[in-house]
């Protein structure tokens, strides 16, 4: 009962410094706001520099990516660090884990067989599904890929790969899917799209420069410029939070579904 109050009573108390902080911010949708209009004194604008130098400093004609990616790449690193910890404290609290689980799904669950096993509304929706899952992970793959010419990127396209694999276990159950994308598999690859992420920094940083900076890669990518090293490395970042988010989302699946035990499902 204390721990209760006394978590209620730190939720609320920062919950209210939160509130009080947001007295300083400037309205929404201000034009007069610092990031609208610049500093006094002449300065531009956060706004109007991303808008007008964007394309000049990254060759990325998507000015969403440049952004996310490059001038406030921190903050993306950390987004995707915040998935991969949120996929974890879910683990952490909710799998279950029993003396007989080896960790092998069911082999009766994973002959192949599942997609048209039982009626047929079963038949129709996994013979559906079995066409339609490699579609829609081919488009996510070219949504990453494109992410910085085009609305896209490693967000986007790890939720349509993530959710190709929930797709597959609602329309069969978890352990077919978990028999393609195993507990083992999706945390490991979790795991290496926030090493990707963080491995360009640190590259970065090898070479002589700041974390992130990816102008210095120039001399690894061989390129005509820095613009175009940090073009590349934005697509080489995306595809690390594409690869974090797609396991993420189908580890919170798995374990939201089978209240932990990854055994049978919805």
């Amino acid at each position: 009962m204390i721990t209760k109050v006394l978590a209620t009573l730190a939720v609320v108390i920062t919950g209210a410094i939160l509130l009080y902080g947001t007295a300083d911010f400037p309205a929404f949708g201000d034009p007069n706001s610092p990031a609208s209009a610049g500093v006094e004194g002449g300065a531009p604008s956060i706004s109007q520099y991303y808008i007008t130098k964007s394309y000049d400093d990254t060759k990325v004609p998507n000015l969403v990516t440049s952004v996310l990616a490059d001038y406030r790449g921190y903050d993306t690193m950390f987004e995707t660090v915040v998935v991969f910890a949120a996929g974890m404290a879910i683990f952490a609290i909710l799998r279950v884990f029993r003396e007989d689980d080896d960790g092998v799904p069911n082999a009766t669950h994973s002959n192949g067989n599942s997609f048209t096993d039982g009626d047929h509304s079963r038949i129709i929706v996994g013979t559906t599904v079995r066409i339609v899952v490699p579609v829609i992970q081919l488009f996510s793959l070219y949504v990453v890929a494109h992410g910085h010419h085009s609305p896209g990127g490693g967000f986007q396209g790890g939720v349509i790969l993530g959710a190709s694999f929930i797709i597959l276990a609602l329309a069969t159950d978890l352990e077919t899917a978990l028999s393609r994308f195993s507990e083992k598999s999706y945390f490991a690859l979790a795991a290496i799209g926030i090493l990707i992420y963080a491995g360009f920094g640190v590259l970065c940083q090898v070479l002589g420069s700041d974390f992130l900076d990816y102008g210095v890669l120039q001399k690894i990518f061989l390129t005509d410029g820095p613009e175009m090293a940090r073009s590349h490395s934005m697509l080489g970042v995306e595809v690390g939070v594409a690869f974090t988010v797609t396991g993420i989302m189908f580890a919170i699946y798995a374990n939201l579904s089978s209240r932990g035990t990854l055994k049978s499902g919805l």
